[in-house]
């Protein structure tokens, strides 16, 4: 497991937040820099999107290892935990933001490491958490802390016609984060797996209003 480096874009002046993205499998940390621009068109977040721990076949970065749907593998993805929360929670000392001012968001396996970055039991809470194409995992030694969320604010997008992680589990998602007192925007898209614009639209006047 390789140390976590990410690319940073900076602000158009002194930052008020951050946002950090967290790519999807096979993958790298320059694949959401363009999601970056388009949810914070006018630079308001200071951008980091980080490069997962592993390289596996076929290629690109991993996060863990794929194994049944909603399930990690528990011997890749508790340790990419680990490393990505020790990396995350070290970030405010090296950007000056605190992760209360830190948004954190993903798309497929960046969604699952969102949620358990973002929601782990004994994790620190960011800001917030956008959650595109991914699911909530479940994994032996790993638990979800869904306490304490009221008015907490969830960003939940999915393709209704995606064949890698199907809807269900973004639905799921949606019904525990509503059953948990967040304040959660949703939206399904008629796409395969993949970032609808028009949610992007909508997440970044959503992220706006919020930081």
């Amino acid at each position: 497991m390789d140390p976590i480096s990410a690319i940073t874009r900076p602000a158009g002046g002194e930052p008020t937040a951050a946002l950090v993205l967290l790519h999807g499998r096979g993958a790298d940390e320059r694949d959401l820099l363009p999601l970056l621009d388009a949810l914070d068109p006018g630079r308001r977040f200071l951008g980091i999107t980080p490069r997962a721990p592993l390289a596996l076949p076929p290629g690109g970065r991993h996060w863990y290892v794929v194994g049944e749907l909603g399930y990690p593998d528990p011997e890749t993805f508790l340790p990419a935990c680990r490393a990505a929360g020790e990396w995350l929670d070290s970030l405010p000392a090296a950007t000056g933001i605190p992760l209360e001012r830190t948004m954190l968001g993903g798309f497929s396996q960046g969604c699952v490491m969102s949620w358990a970055l973002g929601l782990g039991a004994g994790r620190p809470r960011p800001a917030g958490i956008i959650a595109l194409s991914g699911f909530m995992p479940s994994a032996d030694g790993f638990e979800l802390d869904l306490a304490g969320l009221d008015g907490y604010p969830v960003a939940i997008g999915h393709g209704s016609f995606d064949p890698v992680i199907g809807v269900e589990w973004g639905r799921q998602a949606h019904e525990r984060m509503l059953a948990a007192g967040a304040d959660v925007i949703y939206q399904e898209s008629p796409m395969g797996h993949t970032i609808d614009p028009a949610f992007v639209t909508r997440l970044a006047s959503w992220l706006g209003d919020l930081v």
